[in-house]
Formats: structure tokens, C-alpha cells, sequence
């Protein structure tokens, strides 16, 4: 069954929040992170990966592709491929070897330009940005129920 949820995100301690909720939930698997430019997509996975126990720094990979994170014994890979000109691009790089992590957690920003090239996604986080810029839409849709539940006790649903 696929569970959809959206929310509102008025000031980052709610993107703080959420995150919270996806580290608890989320540890592992694919995540695709959907919004225009300044959505607030490396924001949040700043955010989740802080909820998970990263203490260091968070940068987009916008120039590098992928950033590569070992939080408590975890890996965690998050791409950004907004860059990419061509889905094989993502092979000449080596994103099997990336892929091939068991039990790890891959964020991908730009998912539409990975093609057949990234795995399907367990988790699909979409940002919309208000007309004033000031808060954030969130809509994630996954077929995780405990997730679903999550969201419910610690969210008010919105549309």
C-alpha cells in the first residue's frame, strides 16, 4: 500500500522536526529528494543527517555528484544530480560500487536525471517553495505505515 502525507515546513525547526521523524524511520534505503532550486532539499538532508549522529558539515554535492557521509557506522550517500547531462554518466563514475553498500542510505536530489541508473526509491520527498519563499510544502509518499503513523502523530496533514 502507498502512503502519501503532506505537510507544512514554516521555518526550519520544523524541517529539523521532520527530519527527526525520517532518521527514526528512515535509516536505510532510497530517498528522492524533488523540488526547484532553493527548495530546501540539502537542507533537510543537512538535517536528517544530523538526526542520525553526523556532527560535521553538509555540502551539496552539486559539483561533485556525491558526497559520502560514515555516520555511527553507516553509510550514507547523497547525490545531487542536477548537473548530470546524461544518465551513463552516473556508470563512468562508478555509482554501482556506490549502490552495491548493503544497509546504507542513498539521498538522491535531480532523481529525473538519473534515469534507469538509480534504484527506485523506498521514499519520494517533494518540496514546494511558497510564492514569498518563507515556508516550504512537503509531500512524502512512501509504503512505509509505521512512517505514515509517524508523520500523522507529529504533523497536522494539509490539502
Amino acid at each position: 500500500m502507498q502512503y502519501s502525507f503532506c505537510l507544512n515546513l514554516n521555518n526550519e525547526q520544523e524541517t529539523q522536526n521532520l527530519a527527526q521523524v525520517l532518521a527514526a524511520h528512515f535509516p536505510r534505503g532510497v530517498i528522492y529528494l524533488i523540488g526547484d532550486l532553493g527548495a530546501g532539499k540539502t537542507t533537510l538532508t543537512r538535517y536528517l543527517l544530523q538526526s542520525l549522529g553526523h556532527q560535521g558539515s553538509v555540502k551539496s554535492p552539486t559539483y561533485t555528484l556525491v558526497e559520502p557521509y560514515q555516520v555511527n557506522g553507516q553509510d550514507i550517500f547523497h547525490f545531487d544530480l542536477y548537473r548530470l547531462n546524461d544518465p551513463y554518466e552516473l556508470e563512468l563514475m562508478g555509482i554501482r560500487d556506490y549502490l552495491d553498500t548493503a544497509n546504507a542510505l542513498f539521498l538522491f536530489e535531480w532523481p529525473s536525471k538519473g534515469g534507469d541508473e538509480i534504484p527506485a526509491p523506498d521514499l519520494i520527498i517533494n518540496i514546494l517553495k511558497s510564492e514569498d519563499e518563507l515556508s516550504r510544502t512537503a509531500t512524502l509518499n512512501s509504503s512505509s505505515a509505521a512512517l505514515q503513523h509517524a508523520l500523522e502523530q507529529n504533523f497536522t496533514h494539509v490539502g
